[in-house]
């Protein structure tokens, strides 16, 4: 079997993976761009922490209600004709927000009615782009294929923010919305030169009617697949919080506006290149690899909370990226890599769920306590319940944590 960095340069070599990578990395950053926006824009026009946690709310509750179903629709129909139409829809969502707020008519139920719409879209976009994957490339390099596909997704999550502050800062959110419109307008194409015909298609199994129930059947029944996917979750919402966090403290601890908005999100996509490459580098994926990686995140944020000069909180932001961006990676490709392929579509709809889910919860925790007890608080508070999560889903399944299944096997 070839090396990593021989399947590496094979990847690279395929034209279809190519287009996908990119489109990967430019949505990501355009979705949390336009997420990024609207929350900022809801602090400006509400003053209120908590108002950017029912935003955050609000972009997100939909993928518990509809998002396993999502991937039921995404392991039973064509995935690049899902991935066209929910960008196209995306799309639809930025120019709203873009001649809303350009012409000055933009108002807070606005931002929460196209938040909803936004958290719609996502449930049926996400389980589909993740899977398209599977159909890019062949068996023998899907794991490298998912790993680097997880890790330029988070990492373009967490680019779209600092992209986000600086163009704020700039030009103003009207046109931070434009841009985001222009980036979806990118992925559209980019999706669409992926030929039909260069793509295997993964057979479904089972009847339409019982899917979701069979998807929920195989994660409860693999302890190892099922304490991930809950970790995920806990981390969601005791961790992922950076659009209350981050807004708060550049309004009211360092008051340093929107160019600290987007500088703060910098430093963490910063730290996120740091942790695509930890990532990339591991051999054989463990769960006890993501529950470091939990308990690392958990205990950059308690530290982040504490420092007490802008500088030194900056620098624990790159860490805090770093720590985020490993956990994400390496969470996604594990509970990936472990679902077999027909299954995997709906797999991944219930991770993502319980990761965004739980993130939609949090924020509205998150701006709750920040509301109470002060951002700097607020953060130490919820660090510390991320590593207590963390502590009790090792003690679960530390006596069942075993190696993630080998490769597949190449294709006939």
């Amino acid at each position: 079997m070839r090396g990593g960095s021989g399947q590496t340069r094979a990847l690279f070599g395929s034209g279809p993976f190519r287009l996908y990578l990119t489109a990967q990395l430019l949505g990501g950053s355009g979705m949390w761009m336009l997420r990024m926006a609207t929350d900022w824009l809801v602090l400006e026009l509400t003053g209120s922490p908590a108002a950017v946690g029912v935003v955050v709310a609000l972009q997100f509750l939909p993928l518990l209600v509809v998002g396993p179903l999502g991937g039921v629709i995404a392991d039973r129909h064509d995935k690049r004709h899902l991935v066209l139409g929910a960008q196209t829809a995306s799309v639809l969502v930025a120019v709203t927000l873009a001649a809303l707020t350009l012409t000055g008519t933009v108002a807070v139920w606005h931002l929460y009615a196209l938040a909803v719409a936004l958290g719609l879209v996502a449930a049926i976009e996400m389980p589909a782009r993740q899977v398209l994957v599977n159909e890019v490339v062949g068996d023998s390099l899907l794991r490298p294929a998912i790993s680097l596909a997880n890790a330029v997704s988070q990492g373009g999550g967490l680019a779209g923010p600092a992209l986000a502050g600086l163009v704020i800062a700039e030009v103003g959110q009207g046109w931070a919305f434009g841009i985001n419109a222009l980036v979806g307008v990118a992925v559209i194409a980019l999706i669409a030169a992926i030929r039909p015909g260069a793509l295997r298609h993964v057979p479904t199994t089972g009847r339409a009617r019982g899917q979701l129930r069979e998807g929920f059947g195989y994660v409860t029944g693999r302890p190892h697949l099922l304490g991930v996917v809950a970790l995920a979750g806990f981390m969601g919402a005791l961790g992922l919080n950076g659009p209350v966090v981050l807004s708060t403290f550049a309004e009211e601890v360092w008051e340093t506006g929107a160019r600290g908005f987007g500088l703060y999100n910098t430093a963490g996509a910063v730290g996120a290149v740091v942790g695509a490459v930890l990532s990339a580098r591991r051999g054989r994926l463990r769960v006890r690899t993501v529950v470091l990686g939990a308990a690392l995140f958990g205990a950059a944020e308690v530290v982040a909370a504490a420092m007490p000069t802008e500088g030194a909180f900056l620098a624990m932001l790159v860490v805090v990226g770093a720590a985020t961006l490993f956990f994400l990676t390496s969470a996604a490709t594990y509970v990936q890599l472990a679902a077999e392929p027909s299954v995997r579509g709906r797999v991944m709809a219930i991770y993502s769920p319980a990761l965004l889910g739980g993130h939609a919860c949090g924020g509205l925790l998150q701006g709750w306590l920040a509301e109470q007890l002060g951002v700097r608080l607020g953060l130490a508070v919820t660090g510390s319940l991320a590593l207590a999560a963390t502590a009790a889903v090792a003690l679960v399944l530390r006596p069942r944590s075993r190696p993630h299944p080998p490769d597949p096997r190449p294709g006939p």
